[in-house]
């Protein structure tokens, strides 16, 4: 196994050559343009070390910056492009990273004004794409190539190959820190139960800033050959297009996404022939979807279970039956023990991939992995007698929209800014498109009023689009425990009621 990323990149120069490997670039020239992306950094004042984040969707420029990153010696710290600028800012600076590559305007938004809008100073270096790409790789002509590849030789293993920041359950985000042979320990695990190779023409509309997009995608193509199409942005009929267009074979994805495809309804004037394979998990992944993914999309259906502190634990095998697929996340994959703990059935894993820790946060590491090495993920579930695990609850409060994790607590702060609210609590119900959506309820203070349309007007601009509650419940009181928690297992079931 490969242990560092840029050995990972030689290495997939050298055995897939002239194969294509992202856009217009072979395997080898992908090699070459990283260097180039690499001698840039460095003449920026990148050290060894180093965290440069990154803020832009799906582009072949996101992959330059992550894979130039860790031939330069330093850190990638990827920032979700939902995230407003307050919500980013806050990545940055935690992170202490010292550049920013962001893209310019986008979806509306021009992210770099929105940063230097926002209070304090930003990296040294600066990066907008696309418009000043050209010339910052340009700059990099003033470093000698064996410069650069000084430092991509000199990553050793263990070192820290990026930050993923993931909000806890307090509402605080959490910086998970990941070595190179971890990362890449869990792309060759998924590449490998996926069959991909050098054949393979892999669709990433999954974020590369989720640890997903980033290591099941970019990483499992770059230790596989198989090539990297990007997705800047999640459209139907651009997915249908490209499927055909691409001759796409494979496609991971949230079960919303699969949904949409097939529910589209010029889903049946595009060639989706060439799929092979599509995987999904993220949320509760109802049979009939497995069966109508294997019917329409003529793809074999794999299921998964991970998270940030992990990437990749579980996956179901090719050939498991539409029953195991849609009712478990698979058994143990990437060298993960699994244990099931008493008396809660708060799901344990243990295995050489758990991370590193939280950024600048030991206590928080120390709750989350104790004495024995086991993770405890706050998912309950049960395990069967064929070792494959089924998700049943969360002891977190958090829920799934669109694939996205939302953190109750993180919003109820934001609503805890409006002057009107005394108490809020926020839980996650069904919704047939998203999975699940947020419902707030809220209690205002004694003589103060708020109607729903301006609580979920006040959330925008604050939170990402899929943390913003799509409806509000006025309350007087809400329903407390001895020690004051609320219980929110009693808004859930009022919810299922209704």
């Amino acid at each position: 196994m490969t242990s560092t990323i840029p050995a990972a990149l030689r290495r997939a120069a050298d055995s897939f050559g002239s194969a294509p490997a992202l856009g217009p670039l072979s395997w080898r020239a992908l090699r070459d343009e990283v260097r180039r992306v690499a001698r840039a950094l460095i003449a920026g004042g990148l050290r060894p070390g180093d965290r440069l984040a990154l803020w832009a969707p799906n582009s072949v420029e996101w992959v330059l910056t992550a894979l130039g990153v860790s031939w330069a010696g330093g850190t990638l710290v990827p920032v979700n492009t939902r995230f407003t600028a307050v919500e980013a800012r806050d990545v940055i600076d935690r992170s202490g990273a010292r550049a920013l590559v962001v893209v310019g305007p986008f979806l509306g938004t021009d992210r770099l004004a929105a940063l230097r809008a926002a209070t304090g100073a930003l990296p040294d270096l600066v990066v907008s794409v696309p418009d000043g790409w050209a010339g910052f790789v340009a700059s990099g002509d003033a470093v000698p190539a064996s410069e650069a590849d000084a430092r991509a030789a000199a990553v050793r293993p263990d070192d820290v190959a990026d930050i993923l920041f993931t909000s806890g359950t307090t509402g605080r985000s959490k910086g998970v820190m990941s070595a190179h042979r971890q990362s890449l320990a869990v792309a060759e695990a998924w590449a490998g139960i996926a069959g991909l190779g050098p054949d393979d023409r892999y669709l990433v509309v999954n974020p590369f800033f989720h640890s997903f997009g980033l290591k099941a995608g970019i990483l499992a193509c770059l230790v596989s050959g198989a090539t990297i199409v990007p997705q800047a942005v999640f459209d139907v009929a651009r997915v249908l297009e490209v499927i055909g267009t691409e001759r796409i074979t494979v496609l991971p994805g949230p079960p919303t996404l699969y949904t949409s495809l097939l529910d589209h309804p010029a889903a049946g004037r595009y060639d989706l022939s060439s799929l092979r394979l599509a995987v999904t998990g993220a949320a509760t992944v109802p049979p009939a979807l497995v069966e109508r993914m294997r019917e329409e999309l003529g793809a074999e259906v794999l299921t998964a279970y991970g998270l940030t502190e992990a990437v990749v634990a579980t996956m179901c095998r090719p050939g498991d039956d539409a029953r195991t697929v849609a009712g478990t996340c698979g058994r143990a994959a990437a060298g993960f023990e699994i244990r099931i703990a008493e008396p809660d059935g708060q799901v344990l894993l243990r295995g050489p991939n758990t991370m590193l820790g939280y950024l600048d946060d030991p206590a928080a590491t120390a709750e989350a992995i104790d004495a024995d090495g086991w993770l405890h993920t706050g998912d309950v579930g049960r395990l069967d007698e064929h070792g494959y695990l089924t998700i049943t609850d969360r002891l977190k409060d958090m829920f799934i929209c669109g694939g996205f994790n939302v953190y109750p607590a993180e919003v109820e702060r934001v609503l805890a800014q409006l002057p009107q609210v005394a108490e809020s609590a926020v839980i996650g119900v069904p919704d047939r498109r998203l999975g699940e959506v947020g419902r707030a309820f809220v209690v205002c203070r004694p003589g103060r009023a708020v109607t729903g349309p301006e609580v979920i007007e006040f959330c925008r601009g604050r939170l990402a689009g899929y943390k913003i509650p799509r409806s509000v419940e006025l309350r007087d009181e809400l329903p407390h425990n001895a020690s004051g928690k609320v219980r929110k297992y009693l808004l859930r079931a009022e919810a299922a009621d209704g």
